[in-house]
């Protein structure tokens, strides 16, 4: 229960400080992870025990989603949350490939990366403003 309540602190506060602070990119991919994640909590059983076809269709949204703000953006970050969100929906492929593949192990597949991204959006996030603070003092 207490990891439940790290990772909504840890989402709401990325996600929140991007929407608030950031630039573009850091907006849209708030925005897409706010989506994805109450999407998420709306489509999925709670047993893992096939492939969840609605997480499917949201991971595959949110990787589109990540991946036009990593067009749009003139930084690297964005980049990386990109390829994170590809890397957690490969657990759909996996789990398609071998329906054995133990409940809890699909699930940690799909959920592992969504810190990492929240991390590199808040460090994104707080970078991009500490260079505009940079920029706006020099000129």
């Amino acid at each position: 229960m207490e990891r439940l309540i790290i990772y909504r602190v840890l989402m709401y506060g990325a996600c929140g400080y991007a929407l608030f602070r950031g630039r573009a990119d850091s907006r849209i991919v708030a925005a897409v992870f706010l989506i994805g994640d109450l999407s998420t909590l709306a489509l999925r059983s709670s047993t893992y025990s096939s492939v969840e076809t609605g997480v499917l269709a949201v991971d595959i949204l949110g990787f589109i989603g990540f991946t036009y703000a990593a067009l749009i953006s003139d930084r690297f970050w964005p980049l990386w949350i990109s390829g994170l969100q590809l890397t957690s929906s490969m657990g759909h492929l996996f789990k398609a490939i071998d329906t054995h593949l133990l409940p809890l192990a699909y699930a940690a597949a799909l959920r592992f990366w969504a810190w990492p991204i929240l991390i590199i959006l808040a460090i994104g996030t707080w970078r991009g403003r500490r260079r505009l603070k940079r920029e706006q003092s020099a000129a």
